[in-house]
C-alpha cells in the first residue's frame, strides 16, 4: 500500500514539482549559509593577516565551529542536490546527465568536499598549533593559502552555476570550467603576496626593535 502511495505521488507531475521547488529552497539555503560562512571566514583570515594577529583559544573555536557549520550546510547540499538530480532524472531520462552544466557542478562540489577534509585535517590543526599563517612552514602554508583560495573560488563558482539556467546545455564541460583554475591561481598569488608583505613588514618591525634594543 505505501510503495503503491509512493509510486502514485512521483507520477503526479503537480506534486513533484512542488516537491522540487522545496528541495531547491533549501539547496539555495545551505549555499547562501555556507557561503557566507566561507567569506566571512576568509576575510578575518586576512584581516589577521594584514594586522599580524596570533589566534587566541576563543579564534580557534571559533573556526573550528565555521568548518563544522560549513560541512553541515556541505552535506545539505549533496544531499539536496542528489535529490534534485533523481527528481529531474525521472522527468527527462538519461539524458539530463549529459548537461555540461550539471557536470561542472559534481565536479566542483567533488573540489570542495575534498578540500574540505585537507581543510579539517591538515590546515586547521596546523594553523591552531602555529597560531598564525606566517608562522607555518613553507610548505604547509602554502597548502593553507591554496585550500583556502579553492574554497572562496568554488563556492562563488558553484552558486554562479547554481543559478545560470541560461549557461546549461549551451556551453561544454571545458567552456564552462574554463575559468575555474585560473580564479584558483589568481586567489592563491593574492594570497601570496599578501603573506610575503606581511613577512616583509614584520621583519623590518623585528628589526627596528633589535636596534631601539641596542640603543
Amino acid at each position: 500500500m505505501a510503495i503503491t502511495t509512493i509510486m502514485s505521488l512521483l507520477e503526479n507531475k503537480e506534486f513533484m514539482e512542488f516537491l522540487r521547488l522545496g528541495v531547491v529552497y533549501v539547496h539555495l539555503v545551505a549555499c547562501c549559509v555556507a557561503i557566507g560562512l566561507v567569506l566571512t571566514s576568509d576575510i578575518a583570515m586576512v584581516k589577521d593577516l594584514v594586522q599580524r594577529k596570533l589566534l587566541t583559544e576563543h579564534d580557534s573555536a571559533h573556526m573550528e565551529s565555521l568548518q563544522t557549520s560549513v560541512v553541515v550546510a556541505l552535506i545539505a547540499l549533496w544531499v539536496s542536490g542528489i535529490v534534485i538530480v533523481g527528481i529531474d532524472y525521472l522527468d527527462k531520462g538519461t539524458d539530463y546527465f549529459m548537461n555540461p552544466k550539471l557536470q561542472a557542478k559534481v565536479i566542483i562540489v567533488m573540489m570542495l568536499s575534498y578540500n574540505g577534509v585537507l581543510l579539517h585535517r591538515l590546515v586547521l590543526p596546523a594553523l591552531q598549533k602555529a597560531g598564525s599563517l606566517l608562522n607555518l612552514g613553507f610548505s604547509a602554508r602554502m597548502l593553507a593559502m591554496f585550500c583556502g583560495s579553492l574554497s572562496a573560488v568554488s563556492w562563488m563558482y558553484a552558486a554562479m552555476l547554481g543559478v545560470g539556467r541560461p549557461l546549461a546545455w549551451k556551453y561544454s564541460l571545458s567552456e564552462l570550467l574554463m575559468a575555474y583554475p585560473v580564479l584558483i591561481v589568481l586567489g592563491f598569488l593574492t594570497m601570496l603576496v599578501l603573506t610575503w608583505r606581511a613577512k616583509q613588514t614584520d621583519a623590518v618591525d623585528t628589526h627596528h626593535r633589535a636596534v631601539a634594543s641596542a640603543c
